[in-house]
């Protein structure tokens, strides 16, 4: 029997990377790979359904499925994960020294509807007692080139919400002063982006010497969410779209199994991807095993479960979906039970 060929889009991921350049062939598959920043694989995606098999964001993703605007079925992969309220860069003049001190201050993020910007809300209301209806939001991305001119966004009811003007970004108001506080120190932040004014900012470019970062020791932040949570945030998962995932329904399991092994393999080499330039890399892998555990980006809903389920519930509290999705719902069948 040929190989069904399939389009295939990803950002750049050492734990999706032996799929993309064929070290590992999903059984019955042949993929030709796409790279592409997320923010820009997300909008063609949910606006254009062009690709076959695409990295998703988790929270457009839910909002897309409870809203019927994008037909596609998720894999239970999720290959990013960071401590995204960490990402929170503050001026030296906004008198915030800790995360209460964000009640009433101005911040900016990409996208409000972002998973990064829906787990920041999440934890500084849950962990830090900071409400979403006490902040002032603002928004860089346009409405034309966002996950939410796709699928239909509108702000919260009761949100202070405002959008960055076109000559503007989140790197310059922070700069300014005209922002109190911005997601701006994420990696993403820093590749350049056609969606993303503030990665177009160089580092040199205006005063940056009065930004700090809102969490000095993001270290000691990610031992103490971990502790309690158990868990590191998901942002993004693999969709596959809904007419493949119809006519060919055993490509959800030969895919799963694929990401899985690719992953098994990276793992394997992760000590020889240090990079020498990083003199003590050896010593911080042991330090965020001793922190995370063996596996932080674990695959399956077995394992993922409670972070799904808080993930579902930020998102219906904070009014992006009007209804709590079921996990059930939202995954491949023959993925459930993995």
């Amino acid at each position: 029997m040929p190989k069904l060929t399939l389009s295939f889009v990803s950002a750049f991921n050492e734990r999706v990377q032996p799929l993309m350049d064929g070290t590992i062939h999903p059984e019955g598959l042949e993929l030709i790979p796409t790279y592409s920043h997320p923010a820009e694989t997300f909008w063609r995606q949910l606006k254009f359904h062009e690709f076959e098999i695409a990295e998703m964001s988790l929270s457009s993703y839910l909002i897309a499925r409870s809203r019927g605007v994008s037909d596609m079925v998720a894999l239970p992969v999720f290959p990013s994960r960071r401590l995204f309220h960490t990402w929170l860069a503050v001026h030296g003049d906004s008198g915030v020294q800790e995360p209460g001190d964000l009640v009433d201050k101005r911040i900016g993020v990409a996208e409000y509807q972002q998973t990064a910007a829906l787990w920041t809300r999440g934890i500084l209301e849950h962990d830090f007692g900071v409400s979403q209806y006490k902040v002032h939001w603002y928004m860089e991305r346009t409405e034309q080139l966002s996950h939410g001119g796709a699928t239909g966004f509108t702000p919260p009811p009761g949100i202070s919400f405002h959008r960055i003007p076109p000559d503007k970004s989140m790197a310059s108001m922070l700069i300014d002063r005209e922002l109190d506080a911005a997601a701006v120190l994420g990696p993403w932040a820093r590749v350049a982006s056609a969606l993303d004014r503030s990665s177009h900012v160089p580092r040199n470019d205006g005063d940056w010497s009065k930004v700090k970062p809102l969490f000095p020791d993001p270290i000691a932040e990610g031992a103490r969410f971990f502790k309690k949570h158990r868990f590191v945030p998901a942002n993004h998962t693999y969709i596959i779209r809904g007419d493949i995932h119809r006519k060919h329904p055993w490509v959800a399991f030969n895919l799963y199994a694929a990401f899985v092994k690719a992953k098994a393999l990276a793992q394997e080499k992760l000590a020889e991807q240090i990079p020498s330039a990083l003199f003590f890399g050896p010593e911080y892998l042991v330090m965020t095993r001793d922190v995370l555990g063996n596996d932080p980006f674990p695959y399956g809903l077995a394992a993922n479960r409670p972070m799904l389920e808080l993930l579902i519930d930020y998102s219906h509290e904070q009014g992006l979906t009007a209804k709590k999705m079921k996990i059930e719902e939202l995954f491949a069948e023959s993925t459930l039970d993995l």
